[in-house]
């Protein structure tokens, strides 16, 4: 998410969401932190969406509940994909469909619409032009120049607005560290041909719900091998059915069924496509892998893995892949087929930009802090000066003024946490909490106490989570309590909350002497 701010007035340009790592348990995706311009909501003229991808409009419900009337300004695929998900949000949109060669004045924002070619259709670059100066933004971009759809990158017009001068050039640096150019997504035809080919049995592929161009390729194999496709998955059968309808899937008569007519057909002619290719644990495929999807996988199955492998997800999908393996099936994925191709420019692509485009301003964005160095660097080697080159973190300000960037200070920023329904009530200490409880397990230390003495009346009760053991594991703690609470009493120790802090202390020493473990410590004193 990017906020451009000119003559009063804000300019939104993407406003997508994260998905949680291994170390956010309980997170179902993580939104930009947009408090900063909280208040000034008012002052927002329009988002522009550069595509449908969830890391790109995913957060855009979230926003629109705290002002509905937002316009929303898009290709008409992206429109189709957001209205689709504000629909379950029970938000209608004010959308403004754009595309590719058009302009549009918002406020005091001058708009131009660029084709890009990505791994998804209709994905837009936009040239924004104020009197502070012109910024030309890619959104998520390559340049393959056999795209299935015949759609490449406007390079012409990314020349055209160099010559008019780009004071600012915000670039996609997903892929900055790669040498070269990126593969064609023509090139992946044979591998998928192999599966469809040698497969005696049925064909599982798992993609991601919004990968329309991969979606064709699989459904262009089925066709050609005589099989029938079934969609799996409310978001996969949602996404394709819009494409369709839109013309940007093509869908021969009577290839697609559904699930009740597939079970009905030979495994031989039987294709799923389904969701679940990063490894998410209510996805379909992943319940497939553990057994508990009303699909079930077998030996001489084939499971396709047409994604790449988002950094963070890799041990998720692993998971996958072994649970699939397991049940028999053979799982073909990026590490031992040629099976998927990234969408984003790598470093021969950028540089390319850089020479066309020849900015005053480099601000490099899309990726971790290594993608956004090495694109930095591609800038500087050639030619931009050093100082013209930003490399950016959350939250930063940069002015543009007189044609120079400038980094000019900060707002403060965090994750921000959706849990089910609960947006920003987790925080980065609940979730340490909630990896204790994962990891180090839990210990409820029950004591009653008589209130004349202040000393255990019994020994407590002791109730575990997360550990093994056995009738004398806890037998050291309560001495070790008992000792506690006797000196408590000596100092006239009686208040109930300073007694829990005191179980805690004593049951905390106890557990890393004995397990090298920090778990949860729950007290409960009862006055006896």
């Amino acid at each position: 998410m990017t906020v451009f701010e000119h003559a009063g007035k804000l300019l939104v340009v993407d406003c997508g969401v994260l998905f949680p790592e291994e170390h956010q348990p309980g997170v179902d995706v993580i939104l930009p932190d947009w408090s900063a311009i909280r208040d000034r909501l008012s002052d927002v003229v329009a988002i522009v969406l550069t595509h449908g991808h969830e890391d790109h409009i995913g957060g855009v419900p979230y926003l629109l509940r705290e002002r509905r009337d937002i316009p929303l300004i898009g290709s008409r695929l992206t429109l189709s994909f957001i209205t689709a998900k504000l629909a379950e949000h029970r938000i209608q949109p004010v959308l403004t469909e754009v595309k590719e060669g058009e302009t549009l004045d918002v406020g005091p924002f001058g708009l131009e619409f660029l084709a890009v070619n990505h791994s998804i259709p209709d994905g837009l670059a936009i040239a924004i032009r104020t009197a502070a100066g012109l910024v030309l933004h890619t959104g998520d971009f390559k340049m393959d120049q056999f795209p299935l759809d015949r759609r490449i990158t406007d390079l012409r017009g990314f020349a055209r607005l160099g010559e008019e001068g780009v004071d600012l050039f915000l670039t996609d640096s997903t892929n900055a560290d790669v040498p070269g150019f990126t593969t064609s997504e023509r090139e992946l035809t044979p591998a998928i041909e192999s599966v469809f080919r040698t497969t005696q049995r049925r064909v599982i592929v798992s993609s991601f719900a919004s990968h329309v161009h991969r979606i064709q390729q699989v459904l262009d194999a089925a066709h050609a091998h005589g099989r029938k496709v079934a969609f799996v998955g409310r978001s996969m059968v949602r996404n394709m059915g819009l494409a369709t309808d839109l013309g940007y899937l093509t869908v021969p008569d009577g290839l697609v069924v559904d699930a009740k007519t597939m079970d009905r057909l030979p495994p031989n002619k039987v294709t799923l496509i389904c969701t679940g290719s990063q490894g998410e644990p209510l996805a379909a495929l992943s319940r497939m892998a553990a057994g508990t999807h009303t699909i079930t996988v077998g030996e001489g199955d084939t499971v396709l893995l047409a994604s790449s492998l988002i950094p963070g997800n890799e041990n998720a999908i692993y998971r996958v892949i072994n649970g699939l393996t397991d049940l028999g099936a053979n799982v073909i994925h990026k590490g031992n087929a040629k099976v998927h191709v990234s969408g984003h420019a790598s470093a021969g692509e950028l540089v390319y930009c850089y020479n066309i485009v020849q900015p005053s301003n480099v601000l490099t964005v899309h990726g971790e802090a290594r993608h956004l160095r090495a694109n930095a660097d591609l800038a500087i080697s050639t030619g931009l000066p050093r100082e013209r080159v930003l490399v950016a973190a959350n939250g930063d300000i940069i002015d543009l003024h007189d044609g120079r960037a400038l980094h000019t200070g900060a707002v403060d920023v965090h994750n921000i946490y959706v849990d089910g329904d609960t947006v920003g009530g987790v925080t980065e200490a609940s979730l340490a909490q909630r990896r204790t409880l994962g990891e180090e397990g839990v210990l409820t230390v029950v004591a009653l106490i008589d209130t004349d003495t202040g000393r255990l009346t019994e020994d407590p009760d002791i109730l575990a989570r997360g550990f093994e053991h056995h009738d004398t594991t806890f037998t050291t703690l309560t001495p070790a309590l008992e000792k506690a609470l006797a000196g408590a009493a000596e100092r006239n120790i009686t208040d109930t909350t300073r007694l829990e802090h005191l179980i805690v202390r004593e049951t905390e020493r106890w557990a890393r002497k004995l397990f090298r473990r920090q778990p949860v410590i729950i007290p409960v004193v009862i006055e006896a």
